[in-house]
């Protein structure tokens, strides 16, 4: 290179460093840097002085607002348009303080919204929805939207039965432009909602997809970015950027204690500002006059400065206009740039870099996040959550356990977690097993193809999601795993009804959506001995894949489990260890009269048509033996038979036939959709001839081909039909013991279901 090369290459770098450094804060004002954790909270305390909310959160105890004049004066958005600064910060700190009050009392997801709050407020003071579209991605970001957007007389509702939803939902509020319960969506709708506004010539065509608490880690955002860039479409993608990436963040694992993500680390070291942005397009145009050679120079030099100031140029070469970072709890900085970014005639995408404290404005939140990103009734003054009753492990941790012990004896067990350690028991395997814990973060089909590779090379992976979130790895559970028989275990959390959450944290699919692939052994346990002893099976079965569900719950306990199940336990306490049980082999809990072992001397059911067998998989075996014991106190002609089937797949064929053979009537019961172990059981008896002659009337009792809102796990079973009474009233009806309601007796009952508080 010439002298006169190198003269110029050092002199534009240091024009460049120059140019930046003089102008970056005095033309914007954005933060110079992202606060660590440390000066995060710091930032906080100083953003309190700033807004004058200091006196708020000086406790414990801590205390809001008495009274919220602001607040009161909005019904809408629209009511927020003539407020100066110090009334949109006065409504921030009133807004804070309304979702913790409610929350308080009600439960739900805390510190994401409390994070947000004055984003929110910013978002709906700048534009005008529901003309222009905001999608909140994770949607559990959306409470102070709610309320901002004529909800707040029903916020005492959230999450309850007959209530608003925990998350937005179009059905709800026009202002509700997309739900999004999983996550990494709201780019991509977004950028359909631009394209639309666009080829439909819509007056306005402003499209906000703020997307946080580690919803970025999840690659359809990747994919969204690439298309949107390459499209050009006009939209605005807000990255809240609050440290958030799994539940619990920082769980000990073979990544260390960090966030489990690469990418957390690479936006906490972005610097790039509009300035900046602007100096470069002007630095490209220079560069086309220049000779060929000396083109490529200026290139690398480019691509270097940029590297060394920002960290990295991903965003920008995806196609996006990045500004920030910026303080997202900073109003009149956040709202004009807002503004100009609402006003600007550009259509290239933009993405906005936001730093925010998850739990901001509440201190027992800001310094315990993960602990308060899900809670239930909480003492507002101090933040101790509310305890219940001493009760029974809940399944996850059992789970968690019985993996542990199988770990022990077997070095090559390892666990895969999709950002949801704490939700899934993989927090407290980590804690065991750190260096045998992995968590991918927001990346459902990475962790199950991930797993397959492990089972290539010998490990025994377990992958642990919840069964609503493997319906994004759907296409690796049957290309890369099934189709190629790899031993990969995958254990769904949640299967079932899962309850406030409602309709998109549901595990009502995986039985249909995963019955139907072949190499698959499919497995769901009825209590919590099950639960240890099917741990332990998948641990030692090496032969295939296995699929693992069991609910949202708590286990029954040995009192329970020996006077309702028939267990015979030493010393009255449940074992601590799992045992291996047969592949695909179900069994009889329950005979004519009681127990198994106590009906040889029945008199019961001596008419084929007074025999009665329940076959059920999963937890609602419980409620099935309930049903049987209330059933045969009211009839003694009738005999009620109990088994588990334990297994989908392989079905065990040997008991369906022994149950069509010895009965009458035949009811199948799962906690699962239509499609599932019940059409299984019907398609083998319909195969088998066991239901040409006319001798057995079967009945599949699973849940109704609909969406069940949010409510209490007892009240969706209740709506769904598949709790006790229901199982009774089948029973008797199928028995010709009573009579089928007709349509208007059912609706007459219908709202006495409806306010059934239960459990």
């Amino acid at each position: 290179m010439s002298l006169y090369n190198c003269c110029y290459v050092f002199g534009l770098a240091a024009f460049y460093f120059c140019y930046y450094g003089t102008t970056q804060n005095a033309v914007v004002g954005f933060a110079p840097t992202l606060p660590s954790t440390t000066t995060a909270r710091t930032l906080t305390r100083h953003a309190a002085e700033r807004d004058g909310s200091a006196s708020t959160v000086s406790g414990p105890p801590y205390s809001g607002p008495s009274v919220k004049p602001i607040l009161d004066s909005i019904n809408f958005p629209s009511d927020m348009k003539g407020l100066d600064m110090p009334q949109i910060k006065q409504l921030a700190n009133e807004l804070r303080w309304e979702v913790l009050e409610a929350v308080s009392k009600t439960g739900g997801h805390l510190s994401s919204s409390l994070g947000v709050t004055e984003l929110t407020v910013a978002l709906h003071y700048v534009f005008d929805m529901p003309d222009d579209d905001i999608i909140w991605d994770v949607a559990h970001q959306c409470y102070p939207h709610k309320i901002l957007t004529g909800r707040r007389s029903k916020f005492p509702t959230l999450r309850q039965q007959g209530g608003i939803s925990g998350f937005c939902k179009r059905a709800e509020s026009e202002y509700d432009s997309f739900g999004a319960g999983h996550s990494s969506t709201s780019i991509s709708a977004a950028q359909g909602m631009s394209i639309a506004k666009s080829v439909l010539n819509k007056r306005r065509n402003n499209c906000v997809a703020v997307i946080g608490d580690g919803a970025i880690t999840g690659g359809m955002a990747y994919e969204a970015m690439n298309s949107a860039g390459y499209l050009q479409s006009r939209m605005i993608v807000v990255l809240n950027d609050n440290g958030q990436v799994s539940l619990p963040t920082g769980t000990p694992s073979a990544g260390g204690t960090v966030p489990a993500s690469q990418l957390s680390k690479y936006t906490s070291n972005l610097l790039v500002s509009k300035p900046f942005q602007d100096f470069r397009d002007f630095a490209k145009s220079f560069n086309k006059l220049l000779p060929e050679e000396m083109q490529g120079v200026n290139k690398r030099i480019d691509e270097y400065t940029r590297g060394l100031v920002s960290g990295g140029t991903l965003f920008e070469e995806l196609g996006f206009y990045y500004v920030g970072p910026i303080d997202g709890h900073d109003l009149e900085n956040l709202i004009p740039i807002l503004e100009k970014l609402r006003d600007s005639p550009n259509t290239k995408p933009v993405l906005l870099h936001l730093k925010t404290v998850k739990g901001y404005g509440y201190p027992p939140a800001e310094v315990a996040s993960d602990r308060m990103h899900g809670v239930g009734k909480f003492n507002l003054g101090t933040g101790a959550q509310y305890k219940g009753k001493p009760t029974e492990p809940s399944f996850t941790s059992i789970f968690a356990n019985a993996l542990i012990d199988a770990a022990i004896d077997d070095r090559a067990i390892v666990g895969i977690t999709a950002a949801m350690p704490g939700g899934t028991g993989m927090d407290i395997f980590g804690r065991r097993f750190p260096k045998r814990t992995f968590d991918v973060g927001i990346a459902e089909q990475h962790a199950v193809c991930m797993g397959a590779g492990m089972a290539c090379e010998g490990l025994k992976p377990f992958v642990c999601i919840y069964s609503t979130f493997m319906q994004r790895g759907y296409d690796q559970v049957v290309h890369d795993v099934a189709i190629q028989n790899l031993p990969v275990r995958m254990m769904l959390d949640r299967a079932g009804f899962v309850g406030n959450d409602g309709p998109t944290h549901h595990g009502c699919y995986d039985l249909a959506y995963l019955g139907c692939i072949p190499n698959l052994t499919i497995m769901s346990p009825s209590d919590e001995i099950e639960l240890r002893n099917m741990v332990m099976t998948c641990a030692g079965f090496d032969d295939g894949p296995t699929v693992l569900r069991y609910p949202r719950g708590v286990g029954y306990g040995q009192e329970k489990l020996q006077s309702l199940f028939g267990y015979k336990l030493d010393n009255n306490e449940i074992p601590t260890r799992g045992e291996v049980i047969p592949i695909g082999k179900g069994r009889i809990i329950r005979g004519a009269g009681g127990m198994v072992e106590s009906t040889s001397s029945s008199t019961r059911g001596k008419k084929r048509k007074d025999r009665i067998a329940i076959l059920s998989i999963g937890t609602r075996l419980h409620e099935a033996l309930v049903a049987a014991q209330e059933v045969e106190d009211m009839y003694d002609d009738l005999s009620v038979t109990v088994a588990d089937a334990r297994y989908m797949k392989p079905l065990d064929v040997d008991l369906v036939r022994q149950l069509a053979d010895d009965n009458g009537v035949l009811i199948t019961i799962e906690e699962g959709s239509i499609g599932g172990f019940g059409d299984h059981v019907l398609h083998f008896l319909a195969l088998d001839g066991s239901l040409d002659d006319g001798n057995l009337t079967f009945r599949p009792m699973v849940m109704p081909d609909a969406y069940f809102e949010t409510g209490t796990q007892f009240q969706q079973y209740e709506e769904a039909g598949l709790n006790a009474r229901h199982i009774k009233g089948t029973i008797l009806r199928l028995a010709n013991k009573i009579e089928v309601p007709i349509l208007e007796q059912i609706e007459q009952e219908e709202p006495q279901y409806n306010t059934t508080t239960k459990k």
